[in-house]
């Protein structure tokens, strides 16, 4: 690919108003929305640049709502998001993985409210060891028909507006869909925008990769251990390994190079592990977007599972379609 002068670039906020030349009817609302995201996480990846500098590693000294310790850098994520988020006008609830329950900003003209929803730290005990770790969010309408904050965010991963990552690692990129196709923004430092680096990404339909973490694997049903010897097995699969650790750095390199992720039950966590409404439907809608496919709980397609409170979490297959139809096969 030819290397771009620094004005053949188009910028996040460009590409936004040019999908909404496509809809007549958009009132510029949803690019409002996504400048609050955007700012967000450039103060995210700044923080990540400079946390052994500012002394912003290691636990915070709670326990959040998932049983997991709480990291200084995720108490500056979730804020950061809030605190954008909190000056648009058209957000009616957020929801943080971090939070106990979601939270009412405003009310809003219900042709123009949304939901935010959002991990803002995926990865967070990976930092302190200078891994890639990323912010995942998705967004729905708020339906003016349904009271209460809770009830009004218990939504089908299918009626996700848009969704995707910010991945901070050697660059920090923003990957999203609104479902017209996967695209790819990289941000420059030097002029602080997201910039168009890749356009209706497609995922490989096969390749010879999959990710799982392997500590686990005799605590894994016998269906998935089944599949992961024949994806070893030089005469099966002839699979190799990558895991990370951190759940967007792993997919993002499956959304580029193709493969399959694996977050299989275990008997500690017989429902999976994955948080449905954070995780999971924001990646899904990505990776259906760009070619891919996502299974949760029962082999069933993640964003039709409905949800039945916001931390919800389930088993996770997801990638290449042939490498999750391969899968299958054992697991199905």
């Amino acid at each position: 690919m030819p290397i771009k002068r620094d004005g053949e670039f188009v910028t996040f906020g460009q590409h936004i108003q040019q999908q909404q030349q496509n809809f007549p009817q958009a009132k510029g609302q949803f690019s409002w929305l996504m400048s609050g995201i955007t700012l967000a996480t450039k103060m995210i990846a700044a923080y990540v640049r400079r946390a052994g500098l500012i002394d912003v590693w290691g636990d915070e000294g709670s326990v959040n709502v998932q049983g997991e310790a709480v990291k200084k850098l995720d108490i500056i994520a979730n804020d950061a998001l809030k605190r954008t988020l909190g000056y648009r006008g058209n957000v009616g609830i957020i929801a943080s993985e971090e939070d106990n329950e979601p939270r009412v900003l405003q009310d809003v003209d219900s042709d123009d409210s949304y939901i935010v929803m959002f991990d803002p730290l995926d990865g967070s005990s990976n930092i302190d060891v200078n891994v890639s770790v990323g912010t995942i969010f998705t967004i729905f309408r708020n339906p003016p028909e349904i009271e209460g904050a809770e009830k009004s965010v218990l939504q089908p991963g299918i009626n996700q507006v848009a969704a995707g990552y910010v991945l901070y690692g050697s660059s920090t990129v923003l990957v999203y869909t609104c479902g017209n196709g996967v695209h790819q923004f990289t941000l420059d430092p030097q002029f602080g925008a997201y910039l168009l680096t890749r356009e209706d990404m497609k995922m490989p339909e096969h390749a010879g990769v999959y990710s799982v973490n392997e500590a686990y694997l005799h605590r894994f049903p016998p269906s998935y251990q089944r599949y992961l010897e024949w994806s070893k097995d030089p005469e099966g699969g002839g699979f190799s390994s990558r895991y990370v650790g951190s759940l967007v750095a792993d997919f993002h390199r499956i959304l580029v190079k193709g493969g399959i992720f694996l977050y299989p039950p275990t008997a500690a966590h017989s429902g999976g592990k994955l948080r449905l409404m954070y995780e999971c439907n924001p990646l899904a809608f990505v990776a259906e977007q760009a070619g891919g496919v996502a299974l949760g709980a029962g082999g069933k397609r993640v964003m039709e599972l409905e949800p039945q409170g916001i931390h919800d979490r389930t088993p996770l297959v997801i990638g290449s379609r042939k490498n999750v139809d391969e899968a299958m096969r054992f697991l199905g």
